[in-house]
């Protein structure tokens, strides 16, 4: 069951004075604690569930009852009978929390909750985060602190995954694990008589039924279960928009609803792609499965806290399992290895698997095989030829082929019923020289106009002023552009005035996006076609074919939509330093700090998260110091305090 923030609130309040007088009065108090513990996670690509049900199986084996959910699925009153429970968080852009703990920690953040609302709670935090964002682990780090304000007690020290550590999760969790087993083992000693279930073959969380009936193969034809906020779509245009002699492609894609939708600036289209045939094909052969790929078979799920593929219809075949819902494609970790060896049938290729998984050099050995070249599964398969995988344990061998998500890169206001993309295509070759393509982005490169594509809306991190007379600042390099498009799109159709975007990128003629539509929002009173560009108009202006010059500046003039700065990386002279959006920025500080220090305006910063939003945040600083007077420590806390308020947002990635 899900609740909205309104009901939480209310269970915290109403629960917690009851829930005292018993704890403290000892009515219900027994001798022993229950032998149960909650598993709690929150996550936004399915890491941190995976993680959460790698514990579970874990609690398993020292005989703990564990209930396993997504902290938008707890029930809220629980947690006041729960006596110990392993909190699962990753953090999303600029150290905030997924989604689904939003409503759960805004509960937790109330002035009124008194100090030992959790005294008799016992926990743990694992986080997952990326050291490439300035917030590492944020979300994770924050509620450790909350559940101790509200006294409850830790069990063991917080866990923080980094996703550029070399053995990416495992370098963190395997080592917590070890320390969260021996601490559970600790405050809550095994019974007389019972022993830790051995780390063995763990039962598989389906059970497959075959359809050996004259109706037993050929195509599927299954509804899914459909999303809140699924929409179905058509492709009106797939196009190009880099030049073609460009080492990147980007595209621009638009999707045609019949129905009215709804979406804001920075809100996520999310895409569930489909697998190329020739690689599903390639995989089925190699797996000795070709002949009965298309066999139908029912799957019952019998693990209930061991989760499913969302969507997935409960009659199935191999083909439609690895085209739609399981990942051929993923860089497996520790845990496929450890599974994978119960299947093997060859001795030198079991004894290779040992060589990943047990002795000192294991981990070392598994990255430089594995992860360091980016092996996927699919090649992993292709080397243990002996493996012969049960249909029962697919599930749990490969992971599940995870939707994407993109920002929305246009306005509702200007193109009714539409949802614009700006997707860079993932093309590259890992360090064995092996060509690797993405599964989403080539998915979304091979459309056609007239194919159709379900599409799931979700509401993004932050939202425009409702004031049309607040100034603000977009900073969009690459395919960052996208939801500062869509920022800017609105805003002029809503009439402001006052509005600033920095664009980054590496040249004025292969990779200024949309810049024929930006210019146009920045030359005196734009005319109402200016607000709906054709696509054609994209292609052109991107492979640099003289009709509209880009000097990287387009000033604000009286009666126009925007003030357009762009920072061509790699148009300068060689010898001569690179600019960067950053560098504008501190170009133009009387003007940025006007709008930020004087009118209470808005910053948003989206793209990759590598050295770009830091530069940013240190460009604000100075501009700060230099035109608001502050000393330097002044300066961080006013960025500080506008990201607080949430007046700069940082929608980035790794």
């Amino acid at each position: 069951m899900t609740h909205d923030h309104h009901h939480l609130d209310q269970v915290l309040h109403d629960t917690h004075h009851s829930h005292h007088l018993i704890h403290h009065h000892g009515e219900e108090d027994e001798d022993e604690e229950p032998r149960e513990i909650s598993i709690l996670y929150a996550t936004e690509t399915g890491n941190a569930q995976d993680v959460a049900e790698r514990l579970a199986r874990l609690c398993r084996r020292l005989h703990f009852q564990v209930q396993l959910a997504s902290l938008d699925e707890y029930e809220a009153d629980s947690l006041f009978s729960a006596h110990t429970a392993i909190f699962v968080v990753s953090t999303t852009g600029s150290g905030r929390e997924p989604r689904s703990m939003t409503a759960f920690w805004q509960s937790l953040l109330r002035a009124d909750l008194p100090s030992d609302l959790f005294d008799h709670l016992a926990f743990a935090v694992f986080g997952l985060g990326d050291t490439a964002y300035e917030k590492f682990c944020w979300a994770a780090k924050l509620l450790e602190r909350r559940l101790l304000s509200l006294g409850a007690t830790q069990l063991v020290e917080r866990g923080d995954a980094d996703d550029q550590h070399h053995l990416g999760i495992d370098g963190a969790l395997d080592p917590w694990i070890k320390k969260l087993t021996k601490d559970l083992l600790t405050a809550f000693p095994l019974p007389p008589g019972l022993e830790v279930i051995p780390d063995g073959k763990p039962p598989p969380r389906v059970a497959i039924t075959e359809l050996n009936g004259r109706n037993s193969k050929g195509p599927v034809e299954t509804v899914e279960e459909t999303e809140s906020g699924c929409f179905a779509s058509t492709v009106a245009r797939n196009v190009r928009i880099t030049s073609q002699d460009w080492y990147q492609d980007v595209r621009h894609l638009e999707f045609d609803f019949d129905q009215d939708i709804t979406y804001e600036p920075g809100d996520i289209a999310v895409i569930h792609p489909v697998v190329p045939a020739p690689d599903v094909d390639s995989f089925l052969i190699n797996m000795g499965w070709a002949n009965i790929a298309d066999e139908v078979f029912t799957v019952s799920h019998i693990l209930m806290e061991q989760s499913l593929p969302p969507r997935m219809p409960r009659t199935v075949t191999l083909r439609l399992l690895f085209s739609r819902y399981l990942d051929i494609n993923a860089v497996p970790r520790k845990g496929f290895f450890a599974l994978l060896r119960y299947f093997s049938t060859d001795e030198m290729e079991s004894d290779k698997l040992d060589e990943f998984l047990i002795g000192e050099h294991a981990a070392d050995d598994l990255y430089d095989y594995c992860t360091s070249v980016r092996r996927t599964i699919r090649e992993v398969l292709e080397e243990f030829r002996s493996v012969k995988i049960p249909k029962e344990y697919l599930f749990d061998l490969f992971p599940v082929l995870r939707p994407r998500e993109f920002s929305i890169a246009s306005s509702i206001r200007c193109h009714p019923k539409q949802v614009h993309l700006c997707v860079a295509i993932v093309n590259y070759r890992t360090r064995l020289r092996i060509p690797r393509r993405g599964v989403a982005t080539t998915y979304l490169a091979g459309l056609q106009p007239g194919d159709k594509v379900e599409m799931l809306i979700k509401k993004g991190f932050f939202t425009v002023p409702t004031d049309n007379n607040t100034p603000v600042i977009c900073v969009g390099p690459g395919t960052g552009i996208a939801p500062a498009r869509a920022i800017v799109e609105e805003r002029a159709a809503l009439g402001t005035r006052d509005n600033i975007l920095y664009q980054g990128c590496r040249s004025a003629t292969k990779d200024q996006h949309y810049k024929d539509e930006f210019f146009a929002f920045a030359s005196p009173e734009p005319s109402k076609e200016s607000l709906t560009i054709p696509v054609v108009s994209l292609a052109k202006s991107s492979i640099g074919n003289g009709n509209a010059k880009s000097d990287g500046v387009a000033p604000h003039e009286s009666g126009t939509k925007l003030t357009y700065r762009v920072a061509c990386s790699r148009d300068g002279p060689p010898g001569v330093k690179r600019t960067y959006v950053q560098d504008l920025i501190l170009e133009d500080g009387e003007k940025v700090w006007e709008v930020i220090g004087r009118k209470n305006g808005y910053v948003y910063i989206s793209g990759s998260s590598n050295k770009m939003p830091a530069g940013i945040r240190a460009a604000l600083r100075d501009i700060v110091v230099k035109y608001g007077g502050e000393t330097e420590g002044d300066a961080k806390e006013f960025v500080n305090r506008m990201e607080r308020e949430g007046r700069l947002v940082e929608d980035c990635w790794a």
